[in-house]
């Protein structure tokens, strides 16, 4: 059978929700309008099999309840959560096969933005909500800072040329900040002129590669000297460690 086919498709400001196909079988990650889903999938002559979620902020689960009365299909989500709709809750390490002739996806746990946010990776693409977007992450609401740097570090040590499905177009204002950290990193300079052009001609700048990420996503670089040179000139001392450099510069972001 062919492999999967993915398609993002906008919905509110800046979202992203993941429709994915594999033939005629469809499953969506982070339906937060169901509307869009809907068209989609009638559109392609798709069957819905299952629906995804991350956690459980209204722009992820608000098109849920609409999905399931056409497509009376399984919801995973976050056990952590209590998501009403959820029918098959989710901890670190489950497995899920939602389409026939495909491996599957692994659950990885990722607290931060909220306290029992998921991840779902098979391998090749991680779907990871609001946890990693381009040259940025996600808010601390719910989580620790030290919680979301151990997320993000997990993420990180997924292989290199794993693509990464986040669920917002932030990728401009996460690049301002990170030349503000980073103003030399010639990586990123050109990443930034890369995404500036798909933007001006309409066009996402996700999924992204993790390697890309490693080389440029601040965040996920809080060990390379020149990041923890730039947050200790901005904080007067040198952050004690990788973790107290990841909570300075989220702290930076938020007022940035």
């Amino acid at each position: 059978m062919t492999d999967i086919r993915l398609r993002g498709i906008p919905a509110f400001d800046d979202n992203y929700i993941w429709l994915m196909s594999l033939g005629r079988q469809a499953v969506v990650v982070d339906p937060g309008d169901a509307a869009p889903v809907l068209a989609a999938l009638e559109g392609g002559g798709l069957k819905l099999r299952a629906v995804l979620l991350t956690h459980h902020h209204a722009d992820h689960v608000g098109g849920v309840a609409g999905l399931v009365a056409d497509h009376p299909v399984p919801v995973y989500g976050p056990a952590l959560e209590g998501i009403s709709t959820v029918t098959r809750p989710l901890k670190d390490g489950d497995r899920l096969a939602p389409f026939d002739g495909h491996a599957g996806f692994e659950v990885l746990a990722v607290p931060g933005h909220t306290r029992g946010h998921i991840a779902y990776y098979d391998g090749a693409r991680l779907f990871c909500g609001d946890t990693l977007f381009p040259c940025g992450c996600g808010r601390v609401f719910e989580g620790t800072l030290a919680q979301m740097h151990a997320s993000l570090a997990r993420l990180a040590a997924l292989p290199p040329a794993t693509q990464v499905y986040c669920a917002h177009e932030y990728s401009l204002a996460n690049a301002r900040f990170a030349l503000a950290v980073e103003p030399d990193n010639r990586a990123l300079q050109a990443r930034q002129r890369w995404m500036a052009a798909r933007r001006e001609a309409g066009l996402p700048t996700v999924p992204s590669l993790l390697h890309d990420e490693l080389d440029t996503n601040p965040f996920l670089r809080c060990g390379a000297a020149s990041v923890r040179e730039r947050v200790a000139a901005r904080g007067g001392r040198m952050p004690a460690d990788e973790a107290e450099t990841f909570a300075l510069l989220r702290e930076w972001k938020n007022v940035f």
